[in-house]
């Protein structure tokens, strides 16, 4: 392929000039060098390219209909290389991230800002899947890695921890439940529950935890997103349990959170990747960026909220 397109080179060089001398000396080969690599070209070809007499040099009508080809295939490939070597150097290109919504939410906004000041070129696309669609992703090739939960597993997938965090209860300000510096799993008994539905990760993660337990939450609403939830605490419709991630950074007007114990219930979150499949230069900058901001950095801006229980 590189003798062919050696020749393809040569092929429109002596065409835009009209002289295999003058060629050669462009292409910085000999006049015998540059001949040879016209007849392989036109070997391949089954054709002749040029007519050739001591005084002039002409394409023939091969050559003619060849020329616009020729220079086309030489642009393709000259683009293709760049565009390869921007991507190498994390000039150009595409990162595709599937997470869970509180992780889109929280972990990719400041790194995304900090590795697009570096990287002003390469776009980043986040898909917001729940825990199970973000693993199918991964595994899929959608998306180059994930942020997902430690429990949604699968023997193809490496795990890496960004952090571990409780979930806690969401209730109002003027909830009695507020005024509790700890709330017990059974101060929740005669609450109306906003759970997450049955399918959801999280959801999975509390009812392991009471399968061996007689006492149980009692979900009298469920809801596919933990944003709902909380709109609907923050309405008074119930009370909420959720990761420590979603509840609202700054302090909030009505909404609070407070610990839950007896049992603590926790959720480890990291990066996914396929098993053994590289990523490219770019995505690994960015996955590099992910795991210096969050795994085991106390300076990062939600930790402490973890470190309560």
């Amino acid at each position: 392929m590189q003798h062919e397109l050696q020749g393809i080179q040569a092929f429109v060089k002596i065409a835009e000039i009209g002289c295999f001398t003058k060629a050669s000396q462009f292409l910085h080969i000999s006049q015998p060098a540059l001949t040879r690599r016209i007849q392989k070209l036109e070997d391949s070809l089954g054709a002749t390219l040029f007519e050739r007499s001591t005084r002039s040099v002409k394409l023939t009508t091969v050559g003619r209909e060849f020329l616009p080809k020729a220079k086309n295939l030489i642009d393709f490939y000259e683009s293709s290389i760049l565009s390869i070597k921007e991507m190498a150097t994390h000039q150009t290109g595409v990162i595709t991230v599937s997470c869970i919504p509180t992780a889109a939410f929280y972990f990719l906004p400041s790194v995304i800002r900090d590795y697009n000041n570096d990287h002003p070129n390469i776009r980043i696309r986040i898909l917001e899947h729940s825990a199970s669609d973000c693993l199918e992703a991964v595994l899929n090739g959608d998306a180059d890695f994930g942020i997902n939960m430690i429990n949604v597993t699968h023997p193809n997938i490496d795990f890496a921890p960004l952090v571990n965090e409780p979930f806690v209860l969401a209730c109002r300000r003027d909830n009695e439940l507020a005024q509790k510096a700890l709330v017990t799993w059974e101060d929740l008994a005669g609450m109306r529950l906003i759970g997450v539905r049955r399918s959801s990760g999280n959801r999975s993660l509390i009812d392991q935890a009471f399968e061996k337990m007689a006492w149980k939450p009692n979900w009298f609403y469920e809801v596919r997103h933990l944003s709902t939830s909380l709109g609907m605490v923050e309405a008074g419709l119930g009370v909420s349990v959720v990761p420590s991630l979603a509840m609202p950074t700054d302090e909030h007007h009505v909404l609070v959170s407070r610990p839950l114990i007896e049992p603590v219930i926790r959720r480890t979150l990291g990066l996914v990747q396929r098993r053994g499949t590289p990523l490219s230069p770019a995505a690994e900058k960015f996955r590099e960026l992910l795991l210096k901001l969050w795994s085991g950095d106390n300076s990062s801006p939600w930790i402490g909220k973890f470190t309560q229980l």
